[in-house]
């Protein structure tokens, strides 16, 4: 039995995009540390266990009303949103049409506006009656760092990080947290399809496990695991923050193989 056994024992909580990926993966350990939960997913969520699960689009405003709607009756309250839907997108500045712009935006940015304006009436209740509520959005380090060949993907988290900041300003006297997490390339079903239309898949995967420090891609068990920690009331003081998930990406400057040591004479 860990100390983490039963942190969210009595608390409901709403995961976007938890059909795969970081979203499932959030699922699964907010079930496993005592959460009711409910995944809201564009397909039927297979896999997450005991959740709750709801089909909706996020980029239609009716569909997310009317599926927070169904959770709050299906599991009762709302203490916890996981805005984690997205979707990615390759290429510089010249490679996307407005179309794919705005499908991008409207997935990433505006999909977390629509569920969090639904979520909220549940959100305060749950404040007002349990002291604290949490939104976590997943952002990405595209949002503080450039990465080449992700002009339109990194607005889009870029946005998201602003959003999380003016959220959190927003609500902090409602004792409403609103964090992100921005990992840096996770190895998940989307990162597996951007691979996969690359011409040299192989290359590209070692290309992206290079450059993060710790040589190796995250894994979406430990993205999970921050938004856990954020989600926690044990987070109680943690709001407007940015959790890098990333290997040391954003903040280590690593040499790409030792030095040999100075010969002395």
């Amino acid at each position: 039995m860990t100390e983490h056994s039963h942190e969210f024992a009595g608390q409901a909580a709403l995961v976007t995009g938890g059909a795969s990926g970081i979203g499932l993966a959030t699922a699964r350990l907010l079930a496993d540390r005592g959460a009711r939960v409910a995944v809201l997913d564009r397909v039927k969520a297979e896999g997450a266990g005991e959740a709750y699960a709801v089909v909706a689009d996020v980029t239609d405003d009716a569909s997310v009303r009317a599926a927070v709607a169904e959770v709050g009756q299906a599991i009762g309250a709302l203490d916890i949103l996981v805005n984690n839907a997205g979707i990615g997108a390759a290429g510089t500045v010249e490679d996307n049409d407005d179309d794919e712009w705005h499908h991008v935006l409207d997935v990433n940015v505006l999909g977390i506006v629509r569920v969090t304006r639904a979520a909220l009436p549940l959100l305060r209740a749950a404040a007002r009656q349990r002291g604290q509520a949490a939104i976590v959005n997943t952002c990405s380090i595209v949002a503080t760092a450039g990465l080449p060949q992700r002009a339109l993907y990194s607005a889009s988290k870029g946005a998201v990080y602003a959003l999380t900041l003016a959220m959190a300003a927003d609500h902090v006297a409602e004792r409403i947290r609103v964090n992100c997490v921005n990992p840096g390339t996770v190895d998940t079903p989307w990162v597996g399809r951007l691979l996969d239309a690359a011409a040299d898949p192989a290359a590209e995967r070692a290309a992206l496990t290079a450059r993060q420090p710790m040589g190796r891609l995250v894994t979406a068990g430990e993205v999970a695991a921050a938004i856990a920690y954020l989600a926690s009331p044990h987070a109680g003081a943690t709001t407007g923050t940015a959790l890098a998930v990333d290997g040391g990406m954003a903040g280590l400057r690593i040499r790409s193989a030792p030095s040999s040591p100075p010969t002395t004479q």
